[in-house]
């Protein structure tokens, strides 16, 4: 598998990575292999910013609503998923093509498969309770003192770094740089940007139209089937806010701005993140254009490369 090459599409939030994969599939056989971390969660639809069911209906996607709001979800399970997926796609005669803003998943899959060690379920599940107890700032220290290697990151990735350090004896990069033997793909990166400014009235209108259609009752309605607030599925931007407000620590009327606050700064990391860790083939394109006239360049591209 590692011998074919496979469109990856990136770029930062909001930047319009579904209307151009949505656009492509006039011009290539696609089925898109969605690498986003949260829109793996089941029923958070709006809040994750899905395709439509309709959108859906005219081009096949893998990824999305894969697990349960309170179920983890590594950067390891997405590359072995999206090497099944990958293959389904192309048992189709289709052309598969990576879509997402989430680093973790994209170099997990093009680096290599990260093979989970067996981890005693009793132990994960006292790790993960003592982890919850623990303040932002202290769990880091703690991650980083079982792996050196830890970059840092939020909740969820300092407690995966101190759970596999004390499951398996080895830190979780450790296990990792040994996946990156054997990359699954070979990406061809298409990286969409717009101007700064461009990109906060994206989001901007992103976030105040989730608000509109329903984000904080889609959230409400997932906390009341028993899910906790700090559920791996609840714990995203869009839906941390809505939780923040259901739980009485926000006004409504601060949730869309607060949103805008937090995306624009996630954002900036992704822009970061893509400048500095793609390597290979990568094209750079304004993604001020409809996605009509991206979508031709990019199969014209793809068609003479």
């Amino acid at each position: 598998m590692g011998d074919a090459r496979v469109p990856v599409i990136v770029g930062p939030t909001a930047v319009g990575k579904t209307a151009v994969a949505l656009a492509l599939a006039a011009h290539l056989p696609i089925e898109v292999i969605s690498a986003d971390s949260r829109q793996i969660y089941q029923r958070l639809d709006i809040g994750t910013a899905k395709p439509t069911r309709k959108e859906r209906a005219r081009v096949t996607h893998h990824g999305l609503d894969v697990v349960e709001p309170g179920i983890r979800y590594s950067a390891g399970r997405y590359a072995r998923d999206a090497v099944l997926w990958i293959e389904e796609a192309r048992s189709r005669s289709g052309l598969p093509i990576v879509v997402g803003g989430t680093g973790l998943y994209i170099r997990a899959l093009v680096e290599g498969l990260f093979h989970e060690p067996e981890l005693h379920p009793g132990r994960r599940r006292s790790l993960d309770a003592f982890a919850a107890r623990l303040e932002p700032l202290e769990l880091l220290r703690w991650a980083g003192r079982l792996d050196p290697g830890f970059k840092g990151g939020g909740r969820q990735r300092a407690a995966r770094a101190i759970e596999v350090a004390l499951l398996t004896g080895y830190p979780l990069t450790h296990w990792q740089e040994a996946a990156r033997a054997a990359g699954a793909i070979r990406p061809w990166y298409v990286v969409l940007t717009v101007p700064r400014q461009v990109l906060h009235q994206r989001i901007a209108r992103r976030a105040e139209e989730m608000v509109r259609r329903g984000l904080i009752e889609e959230v409400a309605a997932v906390l009341a089937e028993g899910h906790p607030p700090s559920a791996p599925g609840l714990d995203g931007i869009g839906i941390r806010e809505a939780v923040e407000y259901l739980h009485g620590r926000r006004e409504r009327g601060t949730v869309a701005e607060a949103i805008g606050v937090s995306t624009r700064q996630y954002a900036k990391r992704q822009e970061t993140w893509f400048r500095h860790q793609l390597a290979g083939d990568v094209v750079t394109l304004d993604a001020t254009r409809p996605p009509e006239k991206l979508a031709a360049e990019i199969a014209r591209l793809w068609k003479g490369c």
